[in-house]
């Protein structure tokens, strides 16, 4: 096992961000948290954006200079790519590499088209990755509170010789040097964040909770009860994970839950799960699963969607939706 550097507040050195112009592409979840975290730690922003989309008046009013994606390129000695996955390749293409000033840096808050070659920038351009482990929402509530949420940079190319100190002091301006920056590169983080997404946060969880649901249904149980134990109170248990850990989990749960823990958790995630989750790991290494998803997009992604249509008709969504309507606190709390 590879150690891992940490970095906090000491290893920084936040000049290095003083005057340089940071072009923020995007404006979407982590688009505005970075833009406004950057420009109250003291650093020149200036906002790319499609002058038609729908976040140029909400980059406007929040204060910014907001300019179409190359305008803003030609001013930025740092460009920040912030917009979603599929669209980059196309903005990069067109607007970003022929107006990329000599010098200029180019960041990404996730790896996947430079590492797998979607994006190919300039052998004299640093490429540096800062990769903030939360929403966008949370990242900038947490720098308001005079706190930070952890983040990965990482290093994809470095002509210059100062491309971690650029990273670094970019993860400083977001708030994240006071949570801690853990070092990694471009492959590491776009894998294990794919891989993670496929096996365990998305695909592995919808996956299990459904199952969880069909098999009580099928047993002849109430859908609403099937839906309270298999998806209502996943909530509960991944707080407690979250902010504890497995042990902290099983301490908060009652002996009975911990003990079924222990002798169930096993048959359910066994021998078959543990190589599909190989299967899917190599599948994300190997590039299968991007060549995939970029051939899928560039269809108009006609089985993304069917898939999607499907999972929507699942009659736990059904259920669901019923239940949410009488749980008031939802609502209040978004």
């Amino acid at each position: 096992m590879t150690a891992v550097r940490m970095f906090t507040q000491a290893d920084v050195e936040p000049a290095v961000l003083t005057d340089c112009v940071v072009a923020v592409v995007g404006y979407g979840s982590q688009g505005h948290a970075h833009a406004l975290n950057l420009r109250d730690s003291g650093v020149p922003v200036v906002v790319g954006l499609r002058p038609e989309g729908n976040s140029f008046e909400a980059a406007r009013r929040a204060g910014f200079e907001v300019l179409p994606v190359a305008e803003a390129v030609k001013r930025a000695g740092l460009v920040a790519v912030l917009i979603p996955d599929m669209a980059q390749p196309a903005v990069y293409r067109e607007a970003i590499a022929p107006n990329l000033r000599p010098g200029a840096a180019l960041l990404f808050a996730h790896g996947f088209n430079v590492h797998f070659g979607q994006i190919k920038p300039p052998a004299a351009t640093d490429v540096i990755l800062v990769a903030p482990k939360s929403p966008g929402a949370m990242l900038r509530r947490e720098y308001q509170r005079g706190q930070g949420v952890p983040s990965l940079v990482g290093v994809h190319q470095d002509p210059s010789g100062h491309a971690l100190e650029l990273a670094l002091a970019y993860a400083h301006a977001l708030g994240s040097t006071r949570a801690g920056v853990l070092e990694t590169t471009f492959a590491d983080e776009t894998e294990t964040d794919l891989f993670g997404e496929q096996a365990v946060l998305c695909g592995g969880l919808s996956a299990l909770i459904k199952a969880g649901f069909e098999t009580l249904v099928d047993a002849g149980y109430a859908p609403e009860l099937a839906y309270f134990e298999c998806l209502h109170e996943m909530k509960l248990i991944v707080d407690l994970v979250y902010a504890g850990g497995l042990a902290g989990m099983r301490a908060g749960v009652s002996d009975t839950a911990e003990y079924g823990d222990y002798v169930s958790g096993e048959r359910v995630i066994g021998d078959a799960a543990r190589q599909a989750m190989r299967a899917i790991l190599a599948d994300v290494r190997s590039g299968a699963f991007a060549e995939r998803w970029t051939k899928e997009a560039a269809r108009g992604g006609p089985e993304f969607k069917r898939i999607r249509q499907r999972e929507r008709e699942h009659a736990i969504e059904q259920v669901g939706q019923r239940l949410r309507a009488r749980m008031a606190w939802l609502s209040e709390a978004d």
